[in-house]
């Protein structure tokens, strides 16, 4: 059964994702508010496509702010990427250069203005990544980051990445971090579960802190020990 509602999922949501994206670019041309308007028709769909076609359904425990903020989140499943993105009403989102180079799906996500992240260390990458942050946070526009760089199989704690200090001075916003279940329906091996998945949107962490300070408590708040 579990089979065969993934299967379900995949037709219903892939199949209609295949247009939304290559209708992006027109889209675009209409103006960004606009645009994000149709990213979040994208991430609603995928929302109905999860709870009605895959049984999964969201519990969310706090609030996100009222105000822009960096939410550096817990990341285990394909799940949380657009949920976190309807939840906050289309905010940037930081995502890695590979996705950024797809035909059609990068430039569009461009268009709607991500913040690029290179791992290679370069440093014209990490200029212009600090580049992008500002001006996210100069136009007051949160931010979603996955600080672990990866999905994460429940119970496993990667380290968090020297990225989320990088830009949490960039963007100069309190951090929000996000602890979450979703490897337990939606496993990185195996098919989708039916289930509830909690998003924990814990206590905001105010700009200004030094490095070590930052990522250790990111760490500590979005691996909660009862959603791991």
């Amino acid at each position: 059964m579990d089979r065969l509602r993934s299967v379900l999922f995949k037709i219903a949501f892939y199949g209609l994702s295949v247009p939304i994206v290559l209708l992006a670019p027109v889209m675009a041309l209409f103006g960004q508010r606009v645009f994000r308007r149709w990213v979040l028709f994208w991430t609603q769909y995928h929302a109905w496509c999860s709870r009605n076609l895959a049984g999964i359904r969201v519990r969310v425990e706090g609030a996100p702010l009222a105000t822009p903020a960096l939410y550096a989140s817990k990341h285990q499943s394909f799940l949380e990427t657009f949920e976190l993105v309807r939840m906050l009403g289309a905010p940037t989102v930081v995502m890695r250069h590979e996705f950024a180079r797809i035909p059609v799906w990068g430039w569009a996500a461009r268009r709607y203005g991500i913040i690029i992240i290179d791992r290679s260390g370069a440093a014209s990458a990490l200029r212009q990544m600090m580049r992008e942050a500002k001006a996210a946070g100069a136009a007051g526009r949160s931010v979603i980051l996955f600080p672990e760089g990866t999905r994460s199989a429940m119970g496993e704690t990667p380290p968090v990445q020297a990225g989320l200090a990088g830009l949490y001075r960039a963007v100069g916003l309190p951090v929000v971090p996000v602890a979450l279940d979703s490897a337990r329906v939606w496993p990185k091996h195996g098919p989708m579960r039916p289930g509830v998945v909690t998003f924990r949107f814990g206590e905001a962490i105010p700009a200004g802190l030094k490095r070590e300070e930052i990522e250790s408590r990111v760490f500590r708040a979005i691996n909660a020990k009862n959603l791991v």
